[in-house]
């Protein structure tokens, strides 16, 4: 293995800014100093150049087994690297779904070959397999999570059974992360608007998943975990009326009661389904731009506590009408910390706040075994940034295996340059023409570790 010395890069952890020297030795952050001097390893000049903590996505669906027309766990994988994720969570929505430990097991073993990126992946649930999913409480050094679709879902993972829900909440020992949307309130909104309308439309989305079935199901996990003191991490808050139900009024370590905004959430808004139709069709759904403004308010304040992808990547004949074809998803792992560091330049959050968001709030809120911050002897996940060097997303440079981006030939006025996963420089991207891509895939990824 390498050893790298970065030389005056400024590095971002922690709520500060500060110039320094760090050497990466053995897969961790060896030391952080001000001069170091090192024969033996490889020196990267970060003049100018921003070290930030690898982001660490606590939501993504490499589609792998099952759906792999759509994706798979290296492509997947190799595209959040690129986009500076070091580390995943993902989804049990695969087929067959990992509603037990053996299929949970499966993918971890795929992703033990095949990904670039360090991993975990939550244990699936159904009304039927509370008992198969609460296993997970044997591995909980080694699972991320439960994770229950309050909202429907591929195959039989909808959960709506309260006796199911009570069980799950009240002997869970790890954390329980839900996608909240009230599948009753849903299909009324649906049946209703069908009455009127015959041909459904991109924008007719976010009426039928409305703020109702995100708010009514949300406060009921919520009901649940304070009955039981459950773990909960509540997914992709989409509405500005869920606010409302999380707090800034204790540190984040000490929260019983978590939430995530996804990028997509931060950045379109439901004026956009002119222009991108079902491209940016997703559950939960992009809202009206009132949404946007209180999300981003409740990020900045602390009430939403950390920024995930939500990865959901379709082929572009999956999001083709009409509106009950169209799947919702859309693909966003390898453009996550650009379109932050985007909003940074634009004034919006700063870049100390990135990193907390994108990194130590996701570490601590899910207690990962060192990473996520940047630390002397915790695992060299890191990012090197280029602030003033622009790209542009192309078809040429998108990764995804589906091929496409809804931010296809947006310019990005800053690049990834480096990233770092376990002290292997994985993707180098110091070319100046964004695109010619240098790789080194000797090293797959680690199975994440917690601290429960």
């Amino acid at each position: 293995m390498h050893h790298y010395l970065l030389k005056n890069i400024t590095i971002v952890n922690e709520g500060k800014t500060f110039q320094s020297d760090v050497l990466l030795k053995n897969g961790r952050i060896d030391k952080i100093n001000e001069s170091i001097q090192s024969n033996s390893a490889i020196e990267i000049d970060g003049t100018g150049k921003f070290l930030l903590p690898g982001a660490i996505d606590d939501q993504v669906h490499f589609r792998e087994p099952g759906l792999t027309h759509k994706a798979t766990i290296y492509t997947e994988a190799k595209a959040a690297v690129a986009g500076g994720v070091t580390s995943f969570m993902e989804m049990p929505n695969t087929i067959p779904n990992a509603l037990t430990i053996d299929l949970l097991e499966e993918k971890y073993s795929i992703a033990a070959q095949h990904a670039l990126a360090n991993y975990s992946f939550f244990m699936g649930t159904s009304n039927v397999n509370p008992d198969q999913a609460l296993r997970v409480n044997e591995f909980k050094d080694r699972i991320c999570g439960i994770k229950i679709f309050m909202g429907s879902s591929t195959g039989n993972m909808l959960v709506d059974n309260f006796l199911t829900l009570d069980k799950l909440f009240r002997e869970s020992e790890v954390l329980i992360a839900t996608h909240c949307e009230d599948e009753k309130i849903i299909k009324a909104n649906y049946e209703n608007i069908k009455k009127t309308k015959q041909n459904l439309e991109p924008s007719d989305h976010p009426i039928i998943r409305n703020e109702d079935a995100c708010f009514e199901s949300s406060f009921t996990a919520i009901q649940f975990a304070k009955k039981h003191n459950s773990r909960l991490h509540i997914l992709h808050i989409s509405t500005a009326k869920e606010l409302q139900l999380f707090s800034n009024m204790m540190p984040r370590k000490e929260k019983r009661i978590t939430s995530e905004v996804c990028v997509h959430h931060l950045h379109f808004t439901a004026d956009d389904y002119a222009k991108l139709g079902y491209l940016i069709k997703c559950n939960p759904a992009i809202k009206a731009p009132n949404n946007k403004a209180g999300l981003w308010e409740a990020l900045l304040d602390g009430r939403l506590d950390l920024i995930a992808t939500d990865h959901a990547p379709h082929t572009l004949e999956e999001k083709e009408p009409p509106y009950e074809h169209a799947h919702s998803g859309l693909p966003l792992v390898q453009h996550s910390m650009s379109l932050m560091l985007y909003y940074w330049k634009q004034g919006k959050i700063s870049i100390e706040t990135i990193a907390d968001k994108m990194s130590h709030a996701v570490a601590d809120c899910f207690e990962i075994k060192e990473r996520g911050y940047i630390r002397e002897g915790y695992w060299a996940d890191l990012v090197i940034v280029d602030p003033n060097r622009l790209h542009k997303v192309s078809k040429e440079n998108i990764l995804y295996k589906c091929g496409w981006s809804p931010l296809e030939g947006f310019q990005f006025p800053t690049t990834i340059t480096h990233t770092f996963v376990n002290g292997n420089l994985v993707f180098n991207n110091s070319d100046t023409q964004y695109g010619n891509f240098k790789w080194d895939e000797s090293n797959k990824g680690q199975r994440l570790l917690f601290t429960r």
